[in-house]
């Protein structure tokens, strides 16, 4: 296989809020804001796309798959890289401001490794790190 592209599709129970927490932190959507069903956002520079369904259209569509409680369980943790340590602890700040949860705060870790996991209002976890 050699697929084009990829992207991801996470449940969410709030699209408002989804699409708030993310602008917040300063991430380019991935076209208007107009949809009932998904909120869709570019990552990184090679625009890695993360859309964001409401859980029962996404259940719904990949039927027989059930989507798990991100507030119990992770189905995929994301790394975003930070370019220093400082950039890593601005992120912190930056998440618990736009509302999400600091898991684990920023902190050295293994042999030049520095960062944090956080979790957005849905649960979807995210490390960050520096090496």
């Amino acid at each position: 296989m050699k697929p084009k592209m990829i992207w991801s599709n996470l449940a969410v129970a709030n699209l408002e809020r989804t699409h708030k927490f993310y602008t917040d932190l300063g991430f380019k959507p991935n076209g208007p804001h107009t949809s009932d069903q998904l909120v869709s956002f570019f990552f990184g520079d090679n625009d890695f796309v993360i859309h964001f369904f409401l859980k029962n259209i996404l259940e719904s569509n990949l039927k027989p798959l059930e989507f798990c409680d991100t507030q119990k369980v992770h189905e995929i943790v994301f790394t975003l890289s930070a370019e220093s340590k400082d950039q890593a602890d601005d992120w912190a700040k930056e998440v618990e401001k736009a509302g999400g949860t600091i898991v684990s705060p920023p902190q050295s870790f293994g042999d030049n490794y520095y960062g944090f996991v956080f979790s957005d209002p849905d649960g979807h976890s995210y490390n960050v790190f520096h090496m």
